[in-house]
């Protein structure tokens, strides 16, 4: 069986990609510039989502150590090698047949940015292609749009408009990996254990306006970190000639709407429901008065709904029931988790 090399996987979708992975008995390459803990699915360690994740530390960049430093069912290697600095790449990517990236760095210095999401990238690609890597997937992200409406909208009719520098030198590296034939994949929320970026800021958010709305009738496309890892996992192994585009949506093909989104996180987090006539200049007030950034409400005031039909479609694979359900799993986990830290 080919060898699979994930970066990024002790970060929040990583872990979910190596776990899912795991279950399919994929010979597994990770490769990291730490050494690791022992890798369960569970809340990304503190600079997980950054250059890279943990796997094993050896005498020099680019080698790899035999065994397996997640669980001894699976045939694993890890690889110290560090985005941030292109020559440890070298060798990293000999041997390997699908490359599914998953690193980056969200947040943080701009440089930091540039060096592992923009140069970074493109060194990673440019190595796997010197290697011979049959395909390339990029986990990306719908931040790259920037803000706006956004209904049932198709990847290939968008402009992208980064707002951040964290978007800016992803969409560089989308860039990169398209360049040479890669697939990028473009999920907008992602919910489930290790998440540490959406439900804490909704809940933030729920306590400034402790228990007021705007109405909240906003759509919204998400998707369960399971789930994604099986649409990363499944772009990854296609037959060729199957894929029909080299961008697309990775979220379940039903919206979620914004009162729904809330009304979840409240109950897991012991929260007030939303309820009330707040307009969203009146919401805005209560953010500036806690101190929170508006991101959040502009995201929630109104629709981010991303069509991911061709994905669904080109991998043969029937969605998963949705957020209901798949938020209902996380729901102990987050009651327990991040209800400490909010």
């Amino acid at each position: 069986m080919h060898t699979t090399m994930i970066t990024g996987a002790t970060g929040f979708i990583g872990r979910h990609v190596v776990e899912e992975a795991r279950t399919r008995e994929i010979p597994l390459r990770l490769m990291s510039r730490h050494r690791p803990p022992v890798l369960t699915t569970g809340p990304a360690a503190p600079g997980d989502a950054g250059p890279g994740s943990a796997v094993r530390r050896n005498a020099g960049p680019g080698n790899t150590v035999s065994g397996n430093p997640l669980t001894a069912t699976v045939p694993a290697q890890g690889v110290v090698a560090d985005l941030a600095r292109p020559d440890t790449l070298r060798g990293a990517c000999d041997g390997v047949d699908v490359l599914l990236h998953c690193a980056s760095q969200i947040g943080g210095p701009a440089d930091v940015n540039e060096a592992v999401n923009a140069r970074g990238t493109a060194a990673l690609v440019a190595e796997a292609r010197r290697a011979g890597v049959r395909r390339i997937v990029y986990l990306s992200t719908a931040s790259v749009y920037g803000r706006g409406t956004f209904r049932s909208a198709r990847a290939e009719t968008l402009d992208r408009h980064p707002g951040s520098v964290t978007s800016r030198t992803r969409a560089a590296a989308e860039d990169a990996v398209r360049e040479a034939g890669g697939i990028v994949l473009r999920p907008h929320l992602v919910y489930g254990v290790g998440d540490i970026w959406v439900v804490p800021a909704l809940a933030r958010l729920l306590l400034a306006l402790s228990g007021a709305s705007a109405g909240w009738h906003a759509r919204m496309s998400a998707v369960s970190a399971p789930e994604l890892a099986r649409l990363v996992l499944g772009v990854g192994s296609a037959p060729a000639g199957s894929l029909t585009a080299s961008v697309y949506h990775a979220a379940h093909p039903r919206p979620v709407t914004a009162a729904e989104l809330l009304s979840a996180v409240a109950d897991c987090m012991g929260l007030p429901v939303p309820r009330g006539k707040l307009t969203v200049a009146q919401v805005r007030e209560r953010l500036v008065a806690a101190d929170l950034p508006q991101l959040a409400l502009d995201m929630l005031a109104t629709d981010h709904w991303f069509d991911s039909a061709p994905l669904w479609s080109d991998l043969g694979r029937v969605p998963g029931p949705g957020f209901a359900v798949d938020f209902a799993e996380t729901r102990e986990w987050y009651g327990n988790t991040v209800r400490a830290a909010v």
